[in-house]
């Protein structure tokens, strides 16, 4: 295995016979035991999870009681833990929560940006609010979380309010630190955001979809968070052009992805004949590029790790690694992983 101290090459921008472009990075690949089965780069580096916490976050919402409470669906906790593309069926789906829990769409605190699709934001032009924000699904099981436990509302995004100590407990055992070893830092969406090793990352996915480690409360709850992602990828991402749905339909009901910001990419592989224990698996790209480097390091991966059909690979690749081709639509180069796992 490679372990260096420092991010290494991964992806290649080429253009005629030259290469044009590096970008550096990290990966880790670990069991639920925190045995290592492959890395590159440091794999120890601290950063946050983003937008990658989001399963541990609803799973949270499960622990305090809240989902049971107000009868959350599946497809409601698959919205809690992803990164939605605001499109008619997310904020719906948003809503349906919030009306459930008796409270109006600007109770979230997560702010207002363009939906992710450019067809909803399209439409919606001057009509967006907070339930076509990615994150409103997340923020909408905080308040539910905030209910239950009978917190104040009006600041439950905060850092220092319960909710968000309660999610940073969860984060924390799922890493396997203590809670005061867990940075906690504020989101693009407002709320607390979790600064952790890119190992421990590549942990906590290993530990969601294989919890047998852990508390049986904690088993229930990863489990059940799981089972809501594999059954509704599209409200994790999107129906369509979101990686995160798409590998988990190329791999139905064995595979779970969450993309972070700044280059955080997060997967966890549910146990298997090839790899018995399953896999955690957490990719960090050090420039923070969420788009051909990020997916480009997720598909050599993915490839490496031997888990998908050739053609699903093949269909994958023409869809995140195209060629690079100029205005005139000639080719001028490619995007190219440069990562060899040793597994």
């Amino acid at each position: 295995m490679v372990n260096n101290n420092e991010s290494i090459v991964l992806v290649e921008i080429t253009r005629g016979s030259i290469v044009e472009s590096r970008h550096r990075g990290m990966i880790a690949i670990v069991n639920p035991k925190n045995e290592l089965i492959s890395s590159l780069g440091d794999i120890n580096f601290i950063t946050y999870l983003r937008s990658s916490a989001k399963p541990h976050q609803a799973i949270s919402v499960i622990l305090s009681g809240a989902s049971e409470h107000f009868g959350f669906t599946k497809a409601e906790l698959a919205l809690m833990a992803g990164s939605h593309n605001g499109e008619p069926y997310h904020a719906d789906c948003a809503a349906s929560i919030l009306s459930k829990i008796n409270l109006p769409y600007t109770a979230l605190c997560c702010g207002v940006h363009k939906p992710f699709s450019h067809t909803a934001a399209k439409v919606l032009g001057k009509q967006v609010n907070e339930l076509h924000n990615n994150c409103s699904g997340k923020h909408a099981g905080m308040l539910a979380s905030a209910i239950i436990g009978k917190y104040s509302l009006e600041d439950y995004y905060k850092i220092e309010h319960p909710v968000q100590q309660a999610i940073a407990n969860v984060v924390a055992e799922f890493a396997g630190i203590s809670r005061q070893d867990l940075i906690m830092a504020i989101d693009g969406c407002s709320a607390a955001t979790f600064a952790i090793s890119v190992r421990q990352m590549a942990l906590i996915y290993a530990r969601l979809v294989n919890p047998e480690n852990l508390s049986p409360q904690l088993q229930k709850a990863a489990n059940l968070i799981t089972s809501a992602m594999l059954e509704f990828p599209e409200m994790v991402a999107s129906d369509t052009d979101r990686i995160d749905t798409d590998l988990m339909r190329a791999l139905p009901g064995q595979l779970v992805a969450k993309a972070g910001a700044e280059g955080v990419y997060t997967i966890g592989l549910l146990p298997s004949e090839k790899y018995p224990y399953g896999l955690g698996i957490a990719i960090k790209i050090e420039d923070g590029d969420i788009g051909r480097a990020r997916n480009a390091a997720i598909l050599a991966t993915v490839e490496q790790l031997g888990i998908l059909s050739s053609s699903n690979m093949e269909s994958l690749k023409a869809k995140y690694l195209p060629p690079i081709t100029n205005h005139r639509g000639l080719y001028v180069g490619e995007i190219k992983p440069t990562l060899k796992l040793n597994i």
